[in-house]
């Protein structure tokens, strides 16, 4: 996956649930939580989400996610990214199909 798509996706999780652990992104993504552990220190590194704990109710410490006004931004830049990479990508597999369909 594509790092950009990974940070991508990742910002859109944590907007839609920002209690979400590292552990549900990995899932949600299909890497490794190590991986994620990486993705998620470079989105705060660059400023893009901020972390705040938050007392959880199984008695553990957990973070809460919070997009930043520059992350906000920058995932607006890359979801018109992605959709662009993801329309390219179908255009080649339609193509790449009706070749197929007439070598049958």
């Amino acid at each position: 996956m594509h790092r950009s798509d990974s940070h991508y996706r990742i910002l859109k999780i944590i907007r839609d649930n920002p209690k979400v652990t590292q552990r549900q992104l990995a899932e949600e993504l299909g890497v490794s939580l190590g991986r994620t552990n990486y993705l998620v220190r470079a989105l705060k590194e660059k400023g893009l989400i901020k972390l705040s704990n938050f007392k959880r109710s199984d008695n553990k410490i957990g973070y809460l996610y919070n997009i930043t006004p520059k992350g906000m931004i920058e995932q607006s830049i890359l979801a018109k990214n992605f959709l662009a990479r993801k329309s390219e990508e179908y255009n080649k597999l339609k193509e790449e199909i009706e070749m197929l369909k007439n070598e049958l």
